[in-house]
């Protein structure tokens, strides 16, 4: 009963201080914590909550206090709870740019943990979906009806099986649950009404127009598809195909990259190094073993921070045992919680400072970056004045449906390191816009000149904006800084992009491309 107080007590008075907290956390294992291949990891996908992530999308960044921030607090945030109205800057840009076209990463929404703390039962939720039961959201109704007639889509062969809706009563490990499902319709209504007088896509759309992939867990697959049906309520199954990507990096056919797995590696020893000195960390962990009778080791593979924050999220009290078979008996107390997620925002301190992470997702998300340059410059180029269009039109919108481990290698890569976690739900946004054509009169007296000279038509620019949570983050990447925006270029060149992606990017490796950064140093 004290420690359900306790619990209370602490999310009346964390409601109080939300609003200004803000935190960069990750969990244990952000990535394995031995040594794994890829496709591994992604079997054990946000196994462990690995991360947290601020709710408030006017601090994506963290913010140094005087004042240490309480890690309990900020947990709040990562569950993303769908019970606040979120304004977002997706969509905006100067008067009479030309959106061309958007391309978004999301990470699937709440899920039941993937493991359970030994010897406690497992919370009890509710994976089916009832528009009756809160969290709720106006379109959950069509959608689920929607779905139903999935058949009509098109299923790459190794998705064909997975069901597109939870539907356990009693949720299965990892399953989806009827939170996760209202985050992403709410993330595609709120892209849906940020383009919606932009005419992104025409009302009659091309099968063309549309991408969408995700790997091949149930969770990413239903997240995609409550966010596609928020952006386009009632689609039609016919022009819409799912395509599969096996690694939870879509990497496609280049994902062989023994460099890669060297510097994860590196990141794995220097995570364990860490972990293994935190005294605090393993009394912790030797004081919950007591409590529930279980060898410290059982415990610590068994991971308990992603149950305990399943519970956190879903306002259950934290789990109890009685005493006896060789256990103290109690509860497991928000103090322990504390100190686990402490020690995660030590860590993430020193993963930036060790640098080996940078380098790893470099060279993860590398195929994923190219793959969308080359799409963003095949629009770009469509759009030059004069082109006549292509038939069926370009890909315009294109939706990748990931995990944790997707996005936070993918903000790592574009230098966003301080970026925060990424929370249930998060999303990275790639638009690309194109400023209106001018004349070499216009050109001149915007460089200050006022002569006139002939009207000759120039074509307009084409740019890019950056997006996290809905907050854009443009000028804090790697190949956009706040010294290149002024008046006359708010927004970053696509030039920029396409550049560090294909050239600079390796600078970081000591490469000059990705073959050369992926097997110098197996060679």
């Amino acid at each position: 009963m004290f420690a359900r107080n306790r619990f209370l007590f602490l999310v009346v008075v964390g409601g109080a201080v939300l609003a200004v907290l803000s935190f960069s956390l990750q969990f244990l294992n952000l990535i394995p914590t031995s040594p794994m291949l890829d496709e591994q990891a992604g079997q054990a996908a946000d196994g462990g909550f690995r991360g947290l992530q601020a709710k408030s999308r006017k601090r994506v960044f963290p913010v140094h206090h005087t004042q240490e921030p309480d890690p309990v607090f900020e947990a709040y945030s990562y569950c993303n709870t769908p019970n606040r109205t979120e304004q977002a800057w997706e969509g905006h840009s100067p008067a009479d740019y030309k959106l061309l076209s958007v391309h978004v990463m999301i990470r699937h929404g709440d899920r039941y943990p993937l493991y359970s703390i030994p010897k406690t039962r497992r919370p009890s939720i509710d994976c089916t979906l009832s528009a009756s039961r809160q969290p709720s959201h106006p379109l959950l109704d069509s959608f689920i009806n929607h779905m139903g007639q999935g058949t009509r889509g098109h299923w790459e062969a190794q998705l064909g099986s997975i069901s597109r809706l939870p539907n356990h009563s009693v949720c299965e490990m990892g399953e989806l649950t009827q939170t996760g499902v209202v985050q992403h319709l709410r993330n595609g209504q709120l892209l849906q009404r940020a383009y919606k007088h932009h005419s992104l896509l025409p009302s009659d759309w091309s099968p063309r127009q549309v991408w969408m992939e995700t790997t091949g867990k149930s969770r990413t697959l239903q997240s995609g598809m409550a966010f596609l049906y928020g952006f386009l309520p009632d689609f039609d199954w016919t022009k819409v195909t799912v395509h599969h990507q096996w690694s939870t990096l879509f990497c496609g056919s280049a994902c062989e990259c023994p460099a890669r797995s060297k510097y994860l590696e590196e990141e794995q020893r220097r995570q364990y190094r860490l972990r293994v000195a935190d005294s605090n960390l393993e009394r912790t962990f030797i004081d919950m073993a007591r409590t529930l009778g279980v060898l410290t080791r059982q415990l610590r593979a068994a991971n308990p921070i992603d149950s305990l924050l399943c519970h956190l999220c879903h306002g259950l009290p934290f789990p109890c045992v009685s005493g006896g078979d060789g256990g103290s008996g109690g509860c497991l107390t928000m103090a322990q919680f504390a100190v686990i997620r402490q020690q995660q925002l030590d860590d993430e301190v020193d993963r930036r400072r060790f640098g080996a992470y940078r380098k790893y997702a470099i060279l993860a998300m590398y195929p994923y970056l190219n793959r969308t340059a080359n799409k963003m410059e095949r629009v770009a180029r469509a759009n030059e004045e004069g082109r006549q269009p292509r038939l069926g039109g370009e890909e315009v919108f294109t939706l990748s449906s990931g995990h944790d481990v997707t996005i936070a290698p993918l903000l790592s890569a574009l230098g966003l390191e301080e970026a925060k976690f990424p929370r249930f739900a998060a999303r990275i946004v790639f638009e690309m816009w194109k400023s209106p054509p001018t004349t070499q009169g216009q050109a001149k007296n915007r460089a200050g000149k006022s002569e006139r000279s002939k009207s000759n038509r120039k074509d307009g620019e084409v740019f890019i904006r950056v997006l996290y949570n809905g907050e854009d983050v443009t000028f804090h990447t790697a190949f956009c800084h706040p010294s290149d925006r002024h008046i006359n270029q708010p927004l970053c060149p696509l030039k920029n992009f396409l550049t560090f992606v294909r050239k600079d990017i390796f600078s970081i490796v000591n490469a000059t491309s990705y073959k050369d950064a992926c097997y110098k140093l197996s060679g």
